[in-house]
């Protein structure tokens, strides 16, 4: 793609000197760089600000055309927000979201454009090309709705009001998800929780999107159904030619499903690499001890986990230099004064650790 194909940053203030670099790739469409998102810390009686809660602090990454980037950390790290913010759901605090764009395109070559800095009518369109499937199957669906309204609803809303032409896109959708049509009448509570999940899969393919943010879609299910529902996230995005960014706890799953894992530790990367690299061959002290805690399927095998001294570091006020410095067995001086550099230090292999090159991690 010709560098000359960006879009004019709008002059937000969003940080639109932060030039990008992947997204010229033929097979980059999503590219983040910087990304940030503080939650204000109000007290007293006028609610004046007197602090922040630095909830996704400075994330860079990139997205494929057709591949899945599993986001994996402990409760609190960032993942959800990382989505929400680049989705806009959460309006970033500062950073840019490079996004190819076919909708907002006056040709039939995609535009790249700058999402953080984008206005309420353009962001509008964009969402025709990136949906979200949510965690709770049961709180993410109205129950005043049937399984038609819910499915169309971002048609209807992105201006497909065709009632005939909906109803045959929505079993059509339904019958895609291993549901049948004529459910299309029947309501939220008259399905389990793995039949919810799927309709909540359904609305998320309705407008054809590129990009589906997938917020934890299997932790609230069995894990019978949980394979099931991978399986199908997995067919549907070579059906689609679809591509996920999947959140998940639960690290045997992300790396059933992902192409490359994300790593993340109070707001920051720590780690990016291909999926059998990472779990293989970790270079973060972090990843190494999350990859310990990884249950062996061999009964005679004894697993060595590595225990984690102390707490998460609290995000509202995170320690000196290297966040992880006061749990990790390896810290030095320089880990607890100096932030370490996020960099990539082998072919699409990014850490954040002073002493990367000198360490041998054991994988799974």
């Amino acid at each position: 793609m010709a560098k000359e194909n960006i879009r004019k940053p709008l002059g937000l203030g969003l940080d639109s000197i932060l030039q990008p670099e992947r997204i010229y790739e033929p097979d980059v469409i999503l590219e983040v760089k910087n990304m940030t998102k503080f939650f204000p810390i109000k007290a007293g009686f006028l609610q004046k600000v007197v602090g922040n809660v630095r909830a996704v602090d400075e994330v860079s990454l990139f997205l494929r055309r057709g591949e899945t980037l599993g986001l994996v950390g402990e409760s609190g790290c960032g993942k959800t927000t990382v989505s929400r913010t680049i989705i806009r759901l959460y309006e970033p605090t500062k950073g840019v979201a490079y996004f190819k764009s076919d909708i907002l395109s006056s040709t039939e070559e995609p535009v790249i454009v700058n999402l953080a800095e984008l206005d309420k009518e353009e962001m509008h369109k964009v969402y025709q090309e990136m949906s979200m499937i949510f965690q709770d199957p049961i709180n993410s669906l109205n129950p005043r709705m049937s399984v038609f309204d819910i499915v169309s609803e971002p048609m209807v809303i992105h201006g497909k009001s065709d009632r005939k032409e909906n109803e045959n896109v929505v079993g059509d959708l339904l019958e895609r998800v291993g549901l049948r049509a004529s459910y299309m009448k029947r309501y939220p509570h008259e399905f389990s929780g793995g039949q919810r999940q799927r309709i909540g899969i359904a609305r998320a393919l309705s407008l054809n999107p590129k990009i589906i943010f997938c917020d934890e879609p299997v932790s609230a299910l069995d894990v019978s159904i949980q394979a099931q529902t991978l399986n199908l996230l997995a067919d549907l995005q070579n059906d689609f030619d679809l591509s996920y960014i999947f959140v998940a706890h639960d690290l045997s799953v992300v790396q059933h499903i992902s192409n490359r894992v994300a790593v993340m530790y109070v707001g920051k990367i720590a780690e990016v690499a291909e999926s059998n690299v990472l779990y293989n061959h970790p270079l973060h002290p972090y990843t190494e001890a999350l990859l310990s805690s990884v249950p062996k399927p061999d009964p005679r095998y004894k697993s060595k986990r590595i225990h984690m001294q102390g707490d998460v570091a609290d995000p509202s006020n995170p320690p000196s230099g290297c966040f992880f410095h006061p749990r990790c067995r390896y810290a030095e001086e320089i880990c607890t004064t100096t932030p370490p550099e996020y960099r990539e230090v082998e072919p699409d292999h990014f850490v954040s650790c002073h002493r990367v090159e000198e360490l041998e991690l054991k994988g799974v």
